[in-house]
């Protein structure tokens, strides 16, 4: 069988907060947050509802179909506007679908986990899924915790898969969890997001590049032929750390976290929507999409785009 990305939408909030302004309230610079992140900026505000409806509708309009046309909405989010019920039925009501419609929590493996999740659903029949990655992650921020506070954001990535029984643009997929490592990464009922980052790094560094092999393995490639490599937006130092070990020159990697900072599972459609803005997007050209997130999770993706 074969799966198309057929259209792509984002929404990020109004709101810029830059890392002078976080600077006034906590313990850091601009130069401090650069320098261990790549972060110089991030967008703040909406609800992973209002943020997803936005960047759905816009994956539809760029896909050309309406609401009728989706079989099923996918939405992949750590922070669903409520504990019950879902978010997902409440976007699909807000677009006018009339299809099922389910929560996918991955943490920042989510978009990955959601597009894997699509390509079995299309499997078994259904013609067309809309995949969402939202976050609120603000709302689950303590600002006085310059740890965390520089790091997440808020932002909404979208895409729109199509069945094609005459070819396929995912070749191949590798994903995993280790629940071992759930206390790394944690933000509990009424509470707020805390991480231990050192551990973190070193297993996402991890993580990604095995899953990254397999998943080449499995398409039957090496990562010299790779045009672009579209990663999970969370920390400059991880993407170079795992671009360097498997061979691949950072500049076929998509970095935009400097602008949006760590928006979980919408990092992957934010950073993809920037590639084809710029032109970075070849048609023919095989892609790797890899992210990690807490759980421990993680997924990869061979593309090559029609």
């Amino acid at each position: 069988m074969g799966v198309r990305f057929k259209g792509w939408g984002i929404a990020v909030p109004d709101r810029i907060v830059t890392n002078e302004e976080l600077s006034r309230t906590l313990d850091t610079t601009d130069e401090w947050i650069t320098e261990r992140t790549g972060i110089r900026e991030r967008r703040i505000g909406g609800s992973a509802m209002t943020l997803g409806t936005l960047a759905g509708q816009r994956a539809m309009d760029d896909a050309g179909v309406k609401a009728e046309d989706i079989d099923f909405l996918v939405l992949a989010t750590t922070t669903p506007d409520r504990i019950c019920p879902a978010t997902a039925p409440m976007i699909a009501n807000e677009l006018g679908l009339n299809c099922p419609a389910m929560d996918v929590n991955a943490a920042c493996s989510g978009f990955m986990y959601a597009v894997r999740t699509a390509y079995g659903l299309l499997e078994t029949g259904n013609k067309r899924i809309l995949v969402i990655g939202a976050e609120h992650l603000s709302r689950w921020v303590d600002w006085t915790d310059r740890n965390m506070a520089v790091l997440l954001a808020d932002g909404a990535g979208a895409t729109v898969l199509e069945f094609d029984p005459d070819g396929t643009d995912l070749l191949s997929f590798c994903l995993g969890a280790d629940g071992s490592a759930a206390d790394l990464l944690t933000c509990e009922h009424g509470g707020y997001f805390q991480m231990n980052g050192r551990e973190v790094f070193r297993r996402a560094v991890r993580v990604v590049v095995d899953s990254a092999e397999k998943a080449m393995a499995s398409a039957g490639i090496t990562s010299a032929d790779l045009g672009i490599v579209i990663p999970h937006q969370a920390n400059i130092r991880i993407i170079q750390a795992a671009t360097q070990r498997l061979g691949i020159e950072m500049d076929r990697a998509v970095v935009v976290l400097d602008r949006y900072g760590n928006t979980s599972s919408a990092s992957i459609p934010l950073a993809f929507d920037d590639a084809r803005n710029n032109g970075r997007i070849k048609v023919g050209e095989y892609a790797l999409l890899t992210g990690f997130g807490a759980g421990m999770t993680w997924a990869s993706a061979i593309v090559r785009w029609s």
